[in-house]
């Protein structure tokens, strides 16, 4: 290991009688040499080489980017699809800087490459980057974090949300749509589902008799796999217009509770591009909206028929705040809502005193009892 080294002023001078500078360290303890490099105009220049020298030595001296990358992902504790969108995330880093030494990785380099990145996952990319440097600054690989150090990473602008203003404009894309198509779009509505979620169930996810679908894995990329969290795994209730979306699927041996032509499981890519817009365009849809716009939908209407935001949050497989986040706006009227909730309860409780007695005018009628003869 080497030591902090020393900057010192050499004897000699230049040909124009100004100083010469160098620096000299140790190396493996007090008893190795101490090589010497020279020839430095100002102890600026001396501090700065030695301090570069040094980071050499250091033990991570000679890692790259991409070791460093696949030592992390071994040893993080997370769930498989968690370890591989950090994998799928990092690529983008490793391609830039897989073969850059850690120490040689520089701030203006890394934020140069983040303005090259897509919008959709710039963020993401950069913190994940972020995460594995943190990480080599924790095992004193590295000093510092240079995809912090003068590199912002705000916050992507999330597309505006649109959720449908009644079922009314639900069906008229779902009539446009088959015998499959149309009633998955209804029972999304209904229901909350994630699109990966949806296209993923399975008929044996289905429990009439306590009204509820079982959330239990996703198709993500043509892939089954299980939910990404474990809030995720969840049971929502059926209202009478998911059951009756059922109702109207046609009778199919295919596993999927939504199957494809083939039998298989719907692309969801596919499915948006050839099936969805033109559906909107024919049913006079102004704006267009997403798939993911039906589980907007789903939140919208719950809120503002008053469904407890807990219940909510179950149902949904979302934590709290991101349901107070992304949809506790989207209820227009649930000011309304609450005021009526409140009103009814003070009806409720006007009869009763402070005292916590109900007032003598609204009491029930006693009746006598007879005395015993």
């Amino acid at each position: 290991m080497a030591q902090h080294g020393q900057v010192l002023r050499l004897r000699t001078t230049r040909a124009d009688g100004k100083a010469v500078w160098a620096y000299r360290y140790r190396v493996n303890g007090r008893c190795s040499k101490r090589p010497q490099v020279g020839g430095f105009a100002t102890r600026a220049e001396a501090q700065r080489a030695l301090r570069r020298t040094l980071e050499r030595l250091r033990p991570g001296g000679t890692m790259t980017l991409a070791e460093l990358v696949e030592e992390y992902l071994e040893v993080h504790q997370a769930a498989p699809a968690t370890i591989e969108k950090l994998r799928w995330l990092l690529a983008n880093a490793t391609a830039a800087f897989g073969e850059v030494r850690l120490i040689d990785l520089r701030s203006e380099e890394i934020c140069a490459w983040r303005g090259t990145l897509p919008e959709g996952h710039r963020f993401e990319a950069t913190q994940a980057l972020r995460q594995v440097l943190n990480a080599a600054v924790a095992w004193q690989l590295i000093h510092g974090n240079p995809a912090k150090r003068g590199v912002s990473n705000p916050l992507r602008r999330f597309p505006e949300k649109r959720p449908f203003e009644s079922w009314g404009e639900i069906h008229a894309v779902a009539d446009q749509l088959g015998p499959v198509g149309g009633p998955m779009v209804v029972f999304a509505a209904a229901t909350g589902l994630r699109p990966a979620e949806l296209v993923g169930l399975e008929r044996r996810d289905i429990d009439r008799d306590c009204g509820v679908v079982y959330v239990r894995r996703q198709l993500v990329r043509g892939q089954i796999k299980p939910p990404k969290t474990r809030r995720s795994v969840r049971a929502v209730p059926l209202p009478s217009v998911a059951l009756e979306a059922l109702e109207r699927l046609p009778i199919s041996e295919s596993p999927p509770l939504f199957p494809s032509a083939r039998g298989g499981y719907i692309d969801m890519h596919n499915f948006r591009a050839r099936d969805w817009r033109p559906a909107q365009l024919a049913g006079g849809i102004e704006p267009l909206r997403r798939p993911y716009d039906l589980r907007h939908t789903y939140a919208t209407f719950a809120l503002r028929a008053g469904v407890w935001i807990f219940d909510l949050s179950r149902f949904m497989g979302a934590s709290l705040a991101m349901i107070d986040k992304h949809y506790g706006h989207l209820a227009r009227d649930g000011r309304e809502h609450a005021v009526r909730l409140l009103d009814a309860h003070a009806r409720d409780t006007a009869a009763w005193t402070s005292g916590g007695r109900r007032h003598s005018h609204l009491k029930p009628a006693r009746r006598k009892r007879s005395r015993p003869h």
